[in-house]
């Protein structure tokens, strides 16, 4: 999977030998995390809820939300998230659940997530996920606490 630079600058963060790029702390993240405009990397948010796995959405089924456009597998995956979009939108707006809980944003791995209580989470890295899952309760308390002064 070919990765893109973080939109404005880059800092890492080492904890525990892992290294995020991270966006400054003073500065604010949009609502939801997008590359040209599309949410979750392109990838289907219904599905992970559904199929229990990312799906790559699909363009022609598109919808616009939360300043977004967010691609789906199919019509029903479309017309499931547009009756109820806050149920399967990824929590803080699609930015890394791990860099939230440390008071900043990174971009995600559409492969690196996980449902808790109903809600998805998503995490830069495989790696950065196993360090998030060591205390689950924990990062979400600290990144729940965070996030509304990240968004801005």
């Amino acid at each position: 999977m070919q990765r893109t630079a973080p939109m404005i600058t880059r800092r890492h963060l080492i904890l525990s030998g892992l290294s995020l790029p991270l966006l400054p702390a003073t500065l604010s993240a949009q609502s939801v995390f997008t590359e040209n405009g599309v949410a979750l990397r392109g990838y289907d948010p219904v599905a992970y809820f559904t199929e229990g796995q990312p799906r790559r959405g699909d363009a022609a089924h598109a919808a616009d939300w939360g300043g977004a456009i967010w691609h789906f597998a199919n019509p029903e995956n479309r017309a499931a998230f547009l009756a109820d979009p806050v149920r399967f939108a990824p929590q803080y707006g699609g930015y890394c659940a791990w860099a939230v809980a440390e008071g900043y944003t990174a971009p995600i791995d559409p492969q690196a997530w996980r449902i808790v209580d109903g809600q998805l989470y998503l995490n830069f890295s495989p790696r950065v996920q196993r360090q998030w899952e060591r205390d689950i309760p924990g990062n979400i308390l600290r990144a729940d606490s965070n996030w509304p002064e990240l968004r801005g």
